[in-house]
């Protein structure tokens, strides 16, 4: 698939932009504060409909308007695809597919697809479970709107959980009526950890030959999803582990397992990358991992979704910037960047919120 055609109107820093992209290699470059990033999250923003930036979607409207709008016209396989997404400082944005009013944000899942990665997604290595459950929840959900609406569902049955475990005024009573709760959980637990259970395994092979093409096969790179192993009784173990932590959650005021405290184990050549490898391997790894979503999604859907990359190539020596590009030669790209000679590409020159000029 690819983008065809970007518009942009109050968004962040653009007041009214048009931006027809060419199949393969597009660049963006300017200086640091120009709007780069920006067009890279209208776009994610059109596939995911959330932001990689923010939570609030009204911060996206440029300063002293009232509204924002995206439109991204997609080519696909089989048919062309357009998405609309308006935002409105006084109601919740609004999302359109081909003209139709989405009731529900689930509903644009699959309709495009991409696979966003910049420096700052190292912390997927480095920091808490929350940004690798992320990670598979984002990669998952836009194959998968079953699997979206099962998260929802979730995050509702723990929610009412946690309420009863801080409001019951003894553990005796809560006894009486938690086990509702407990078996709603383990149900929907068993079934998204099995969907992560089936990605991570897919996800595996492709990872660890992105990896070793970018490292020069020096190190090998095994991913493991915690949550459940083949073969186990998911629901019986997971009912009884509630139960044996129920003093402990009451105590607590929240669920303290389940798939919201899941994560996934990475390793270099046996050694765990998130406490003993280097800034430089933890680098590579979630770059391999971002590159391994791109043959997931292939597989999943039949081709290639859109890979975003935003000021990748700081990160980078020139080796592994002409490995990228190479491996990238597949799909449709765009980058940012703050200046661009490494191979032919469909180049935008970004200032002040303002395309200033097109080379091909």
């Amino acid at each position: 698939m690819k983008l065809k055609k970007l518009t942009l109107k109050n968004f962040r820093n653009y007041e009214g932009q048009v931006i027809e992209f060419c199949e393969g290699l597009n660049v963006l470059v300017g200086k640091n504060a120009q709007g780069k990033t920006n067009i890279l999250e209208s776009i994610f923003y059109s596939v995911i409909g959330r932001s990689f930036k923010t939570s609030k979607d009204k911060e996206v409207i440029n300063w002293g308007q009232e509204r924002g709008f995206v439109k991204a016209e997609f080519e696909r396989k089989y048919r062309d695809v357009t998405i609309e997404i308006t935002f409105d400082k006084s109601a919740k944005k609004t999302v359109k597919v081909d003209g139709i009013a989405l009731k529900r944000i689930g509903e644009l899942m699959g309709h495009a697809n991409a696979v966003f990665f910049s420096p700052d997604e190292l912390k997927l290595i480095k920091e808490s479970p929350d940004e690798r459950r992320r990670f598979m929840n984002i990669d998952i959900s836009q194959t998968n709107k079953r699997y979206f609406y099962l998260l929802g569902r979730y995050e509702k049955i723990l929610a009412s959980r946690n309420k009863l475990l801080k409001t019951s005024k003894d553990i005796e009573t809560l006894k009486q009526t938690i086990d509702i709760w407990d078996r709603a959980i383990c149900d929907c637990s068993q079934k998204i950890a099995e969907e992560r259970a089936k990605f991570i395994e897919e996800l595996a092979p492709f990872a660890e030959k992105a990896h070793s093409y970018i490292s020069d096969g020096q190190e090998k790179l095994e991913i493991k999803y915690s949550g459940i192993e083949k073969g186990d009784d998911y629901q019986s173990t997971m009912l009884k582990n509630l139960q044996k932590n129920l003093a402990k959650d009451y105590k607590l005021g929240y669920t303290s397992i389940g798939v919201h405290r899941d994560d996934i184990d990475i390793f270099l050549n046996g050694v765990e990358v998130k406490n003993f490898g280097s800034q430089g391997q933890q680098r590579t790894v979630a770059l391999s991992l971002k590159l391994a979503e791109l043959e997931i999604i292939k597989n999943r859907t039949g081709e290639y979704p859109i890979l975003l990359l935003d000021d990748v190539f700081s990160e980078l020596d020139a080796s592994r910037r002409k490995k990228l590009l190479n491996f990238t030669s597949k799909t449709q790209t765009i980058i940012t960047c703050t200046d661009f000679n490494e191979a032919k590409a469909k180049i935008f020159v970004i200032e002040k919120g303002k395309v200033k000029e097109i080379k091909n």
